[in-house]
């Protein structure tokens, strides 16, 4: 406090006049000058990569990935340093809106029993795969997205877009995708929501042919699927409601380079040790 003192009125008094007053001597005070000379220095430094980082990354970035971030690009610093420059500085991620659901399960088609149930954990790659639909708006009307995503890394393995939601067009295609890149041994588990797109017979017998156990959540309860869905909310968080969409092609661009460039390759996941995706699947592989 004496130095912050002595430091806000030396333009106006001696500083050997203020030290002598305060009982302090001015080595100290210019010792302590330095020292938060370097600090602020220090905190300017750090500011600009923690602006880079936020930049770099979509925005989307709250104070613990950019620290894990910083730590990768060998930078020591605090959590608690981030935060406080990020707070100062008004860099703020966006929030997470009210999750809505979508899924029409009034349907007379057979269901399966909920096999997953809420186990969300996963040994290995293509041990279970859940999988949903979700609606982006766009000015030339709605464009819907299935996607499948393993258990194991978080890793959005099929993905499809279209603008209606007939199974042939959309959630049949994503399928398709993962089981195309994935290559899956006999019994994978698959969790859906009830919806008549993944109770239809061309997506169950699918599944069958595949040697695929079909598990599906409960009626109206979307915390069963609660990993896809926080995947959605990730999604358009990060990118829908930061956007205007003014065509089902612009979406489907941003979208592709959304899931294929950012989140299944370099978006940091705090579940997965604050790895990516991609990097989780690498990094476990080295390990077996």
């Amino acid at each position: 406090m004496k130095y912050g003192f002595i430091r806000a009125e030396k333009a106006r008094y001696p500083v050997m006049l203020l030290c002598r007053c305060l009982e302090v001597t001015r080595s100290g005070f210019y010792a302590w000058l330095r020292r938060g000379s370097t600090r602020e220095l220090d905190d300017r430094r750090l500011l600009t990569l923690i602006r880079e980082i936020f930049l770099e990354n979509r925005r989307a970035y709250g104070s613990r990935r950019i620290y894990q971030e910083l730590r990768a690009r060998g930078v020591r610093c605090s959590r608690t340093r981030v935060e406080r420059l990020m707070r100062e500085a008004g860099i703020t991620p966006p929030r997470r809106r009210r999750f809505r659901k979508t899924t029409d399960s009034d349907h007379a088609l057979p269901v399966a029993e909920n096999l997953l149930n809420r186990d969300f954990s996963s040994s290995a790659p293509n041990r279970c795969w859940v999988t949903d639909i979700t609606y982006i708006w766009t000015l030339e009307g709605w464009l819907y997205l299935a996607v499948v995503l393993d258990l194991f890394s978080r890793r959005i393995v099929g993905w499809a877009m279209d603008k209606t939601l007939k199974a042939e067009n959309l959630t049949l295609r994503s399928l398709h995708m993962a089981l195309f890149g994935r290559d899956p041994e006999t019994g994978l588990l698959h969790h859906s929501d009830r919806g008549s797109q993944y109770a239809c017979k061309d997506y169950q017998d699918l599944l069958e042919m595949r040697g695929i156990t079909c598990s599906m959540s409960r009626r109206g309860n979307c915390w069963d699927n609660a990993v896809v869905e926080s995947f959605f909310a990730t999604l358009k968080l990060e990118l829908v409601y930061l956007c205007v969409f003014k065509t089902r092609a612009e979406a489907r661009a941003a979208i592709f380079e959304y899931i294929e460039a950012f989140y299944n390759r370099k978006r940091r996941h705090s579940y997965l040790g604050y790895l990516s995706p991609v990097n989780f699947e690498a990094t476990m592989g080295d390990a077996a």
